[in-house]
């Protein structure tokens, strides 16, 4: 004996499991704005960070560069030329020790003896050098300049360096002042 059970309900049809329109667009917008915002965080994080390593770079290089320049100048016998952007040295064992800006390049190069060239620095906008004597200014930190590379004591140096993160040099730039005293006298 078969038997059949049948709904005292009218058939509705299927069901309905699908979104409606409106809860779709809703979803749509949230997972936008979040996208958004994820994408907008990691270009601001990678930006940083590459101005971190910037930065770490900078100083590392600007750092060696003036250790380089305060030991050859403190050990140098005397001052022979000395442009803005150029500084010639007799070193302790007389060769000649040059250290030369070049704008156009944006670099400063130590040659020793005109043969072997270092360059020390790169992506230098601007770099001085100036060379005075010994004696103070009375009642300042200040010396007075000197009148020839003969009568130099003191060299005072001071360079920008900059780099570009992602096509733009905002926040990049690094500034160095140092002013060296020549320890051995001339012969």
């Amino acid at each position: 004996m078969a038997s059949k059970i049948t709904s005292i309900e009218p058939y509705a049809g299927p069901r309905r499991s699908a979104f409606v329109l409106s809860e779709v667009i809703v979803a749509t917008g949230i997972t936008a704005l979040l996208m958004v915002g994820l994408v907008a965080f990691f270009m601001f994080a990678g930006e940083s960070f590459a101005a971190m390593f910037n930065y770490s770079d900078l100083d590392g290089a600007n750092r060696i560069a003036m250790d380089t320049l305060t030991t050859d100048l403190r050990q140098c016998n005397k001052v022979k030329i000395c442009t803005t952007t150029s500084l010639t040295l007799e070193d302790y064992d007389l060769s000649i020790l040059t250290y030369t800006y070049d704008p156009a390049a944006k670099t400063l190069v130590r040659t020793r003896n005109g043969a072997s060239a270092t360059t020390l620095l790169k992506g230098c906008t601007s770099l001085t050098f100036t060379i005075c004597q010994r004696n103070p200014v009375g009642g300042s930190y200040n010396v007075y300049p000197a009148a020839t590379p003969a009568t130099a004591k003191v060299v005072n140096i001071s360079w920008i360096c900059s780099r570009s993160i992602f096509c733009n040099s905002i926040n990049t730039e690094s500034v160095q002042t140092a002013r060296i005293v020549i320890r051995r006298q001339g012969t």
